[in-house]
């Protein structure tokens, strides 16, 4: 009896076992910004070289620069990435806009929940990374002024090439938000654009951290 009952379980269908397979949309865009990443390595690379070749701009010029207006227009884009991020937690719970009868309403004491959408955070996003762009604009005026230009040195060359290439790469985040968020208002919140509010948000993060490395090797590192 024990060959027929060992007959009888290898003849039993077993149940399959689901496979949680990674989006492929989502690892499209991570190797595409680990592309990206590896051009401002050699940007990076670039300015540290410029440098060592140059100490002597770097002696006077980082001194024309303003830090803690950049500081700030640093934190503010920080605090953009945390608002995209919340954008992100409510497009994965399907939360395309706000809950409460007001937009203004961010949190309810009755349910103690974030009550604004996707949409609302994404475009306190769009705002913060606008701000950004015209800080930047502003800093730009200003060490004209200062007598920093393109083709006035290495250092000038340096500086704005780097900042200059991340700042269109924030300009085209932006124009990303726009579409999206057009996208999402005029067609039902589906799983798809949910799938592309977590991509928009990995380019918004990398802009970010990008920055943040920018600013310390730039203004920071003397």
């Amino acid at each position: 009896m024990a060959p027929v009952a060992t007959a009888s379980l290898a003849e039993t269908q077993q149940p399959h076992v689901g496979v949680n397979r990674p989006n492929m949309v989502q690892v499209g865009t991570i190797v595409w910004l680990s592309s990206e990443l590896m051009f401002f390595a050699g940007l990076f690379a670039m300015y540290f070289t410029i440098r060592a070749v140059r100490p002597d701009l770097w002696a006077i010029e980082p001194e024309k620069l303003n830090i803690p207006f950049s500081a700030a227009n640093t934190i503010n884009l920080v605090a953009s990435s945390i608002w995209c991020q919340m954008g992100v937690f409510a497009a994965e719970r399907f939360q395309p806009h706000t809950r409460a009868n007001r937009w203004w309403k961010i949190w309810t004491r009755e349910h103690g929940l974030w009550t604004w959408g996707m949409r609302e955070w994404y475009v306190l996003t769009y705002v913060a990374g606008s701000l950004f762009i015209a800080g930047q604009i502003y800093e730009y005026a200003h060490l004209v002024q200062e007598g920093i230009t393109v083709s006035a040195n290495a250092y000038g060359s340096v500086f704005y090439l780097t900042t200059g290439f991340h700042g269109m790469h924030v300009i085209g985040g932006l124009i990303a938000f726009i579409f999206f968020l057009a996208r999402t208002t005029l067609s039902k919140f589906t799983p798809a654009q949910a799938t592309a509010a977590i991509v928009v948000s990995y380019y918004w993060h990398f802009v970010d951290v990008v920055w943040i490395g920018l600013f310390a090797v730039i203004y920071l590192i003397r």
